[in-house]
């Protein structure tokens, strides 16, 4: 049989500090690590002494590291903020840019005016048919002048675009001009075979105005 330990060899410990090992235990498991709830005062130099100091070695590096990580994730949210602080600026100035790029100008009373420059692709024609249409019931216009004085080269595509353009006006019940037709723009247009039969086309944006004026004229007493 095994010799039963001396009394002198028992370690001595109070249920107090029990108790507060078991309670840090305790918030440990639940995610309190603040060492002002979870630090052991070590008073007694025994063996368990270097336990309630290893565990407040271990709250308060838990506590260091959460503190760290809510450090990171605050610094992540901000981050995440003014980035989208920034795409929300982009979103404003690519939108600027598109008004600039494509402006409808009330000419007259019911006139909107729609000045094409540069080069006209599927996706700035869909925008610029959307905010035309847009400007057309909002302003309740019933002329519009489509001028491509800006516009240097016509292909198929592009002509496509623009009748599609008309047609859609007119479907709201606008009257529709195209101006800025130049000699060399005609000249393509023919040869590539498009057919603006039936879209009113005219040579100057001032030709398109007074054709926009005989309209309102003839149609002053009806509806759109």
């Amino acid at each position: 049989m095994s010799a039963q330990p001396k009394p002198s060899d028992l370690l001595s410990v109070s249920p107090e500090r029990i108790s507060r090992i078991i309670d840090v235990l305790s918030m440990i498991s639940v995610g309190e690590y603040s060492p002002e709830r979870t630090t052991i005062p070590v008073q007694d130099a025994d063996e368990l002494a270097a336990l309630e100091e290893t565990l407040n070695v271990f709250t308060r590096e838990l506590a260091s590291t959460r503190h760290e990580h809510e450090e990171m994730l605050n610094r992540l949210a901000t981050s995440n903020r003014e980035l989208e602080e920034k795409l929300a600026t982009i979103d404003r100035q690519r939108e600027a840019i598109r008004d600039l790029s494509t402006p409808i100008i009330e000419l007259w009373d019911d006139i909107l005016t729609l000045p094409i420059v540069g080069v006209v692709d599927t996706q700035r024609s869909v925008e610029m048919t959307e905010r035309l249409l847009h400007r057309i019931v909002q302003g309740k216009a019933r002329c519009v002048i489509i001028d491509i004085t800006g516009v240097e080269v016509v292909d198929t595509m592009t002509a496509n675009h623009f009748i599609k353009m008309v047609n859609a006006a007119r479907l709201l019940g606008a009257y529709c001009v195209v101006t800025g037709i130049s000699p060399l723009i005609a000249q393509t247009l023919v040869q590539i075979g498009v057919d603006l039969r039936e879209v009113k086309t005219l040579g100057s944006l001032k030709e398109g105005l007074r054709e926009c004026f005989l309209y309102l004229r003839q149609h002053s007493g009806g509806t759109r």
